[in-house]
């Protein structure tokens, strides 16, 4: 048995959205298994706790989100860069590893640890603009423009490309839970899983009113036609949940009508659902990658992550009209699952494309081997 290659090694890995602890699960263990100790820092935005004390990971609470203005979206960076300052500095790290934290890049280059990132969002304007100056590398899918990297001063030098999506960094690794359906008392086919829109992103600001969501003109309709339907509300923070409760109040005492800021078990909630409709592009990537059908509601042009998607054979719609989004999800839920769901043919599909997690994987053992030689 050859000896672990990190064996001495420290690594820092900060995680500030829920995308991120999922993205990174299967490259935490790796790291582990190859001897590195870790130091995990996460910032307290949507979901991102709740995920990581369902993985069972160990991990520090620092900094929060900004919210919807730019004032404290600057207070809170601030505090968090001050807050995560005090606990890298004794862990001494050997190398950084984020998904998209601006706070920890900025550390990274002052403190002169090595770091590499990950970019899927250069609409993410004001992000991008903190992130491409001060990691060292950035791992961007090719189906994103390059041009939309550089034209926010991104270094082409430091970019390194793959073929695929973020979202295949777990599904890749995938196996559907059918023990689902009676932990949430529901029947595979028979539920509806909605996602609001990201109203606080930075990209997102002056789209929508940050508690509005179109969920409140889409669900009714598909409730009216299906009332012997689950369906799973999430949202993303308490205003959200405030103002869809009091919009749906009429819905309120029904069981099969959940309103939530988090979902365990939510690629086995994508995968066993009629019908995925998402503000927001994660999840409608997901359920597509899984060969569930998804529409994704996004007010804005649709993402090369979209397109990628529908041009590989995907089920991937981008509809910006909720009367046309109910009339297509209506279609969906009574035409029912096709012959492909329910079983693992994604994962043929899957293959096709690159895990960025391992190329983030391989990179940082590639590096901190050098280091160790010289």
């Amino acid at each position: 048995m050859n000896p672990p290659r990190l064996q001495n090694k420290k690594i820092w890995i900060d995680l500030e959205e829920p995308k991120a602890p999922i993205m990174f699960a299967h490259m935490i263990r790796w790291f582990q298994e190859e001897g590195a100790e870790l130091l995990i820092t996460a910032r307290d935005f949507d979901s991102t706790f709740n995920i990581l004390d369902d993985m069972d990971l160990d991990y520090l609470k620092v900094g929060a989100h900004g919210g919807d203005t730019i004032v404290q979206k600057m207070k809170t960076y601030i505090e968090r860069l001050d807050g995560l300052f005090e606990v890298v500095v004794p862990f001494q790290p050997d190398f950084f590893v984020t998904f998209g934290s601006v706070e920890g890049p900025r550390l990274s280059m002052g403190l002169q640890i090595p770091s590499i990132g990950f970019s899927d969002e250069p609409r993410s304007y004001f992000v991008s603009k903190q992130l491409f100056p001060f990691i060292d590398q950035l791992i961007t899918p090719e189906c994103i423009p390059i041009e939309d990297y550089l034209a926010i001063h991104a270094d082409r030098k430091k970019i390194i490309r793959f073929n695929g999506i973020d979202e295949i960094a777990w599904l890749s690794h995938y196996t559907p839970n059918p023990a689902l359906m009676e932990e949430f008392g529901i029947q595979r086919g028979k539920f509806v899983l909605m996602r609001s829109e990201p109203a606080s992103a930075d990209y997102f600001l002056h789209k929508l009113k940050p508690e509005e969501t179109l969920i409140s003109q889409i669900f009714p309709p598909l409730y009216a036609q299906h009332p012997d339907y689950t369906y799973f509300l999430l949202v993303r923070n308490d205003k959200q949940e405030k103002w869809l409760r009091d919009q749906l109040k009429e819905y309120g005492s029904f069981p099969n009508v959940r309103i939530t800021q988090y979902l365990p078990h939510i690629v086995d909630l994508c995968f066993y659902a009629a019908v995925v409709i998402s503000g927001g592009g994660t999840i409608v990537r997901e359920s597509s990658l899984l060969h569930v059908p998804s529409i994704e509601f996004f007010p804005g042009d649709s993402a090369p992550q979209e397109i990628f998607l529908t041009s590989n054979g995907f089920p991937m719609e981008h509809i910006r009209d909720p009367k046309i989004i109910v009339k297509r999800a209506l279609d969906i839920m009574a035409a029912g699952p096709g012959q492909d769901r329910f079983n693992l043919s994604f994962r043929t599909h899957i293959a096709q494309f690159e895990d960025p997690c391992r190329i983030c994987f391989d990179y940082v053992v590639d590096k901190l081997g050098k280091l160790t030689k010289t």
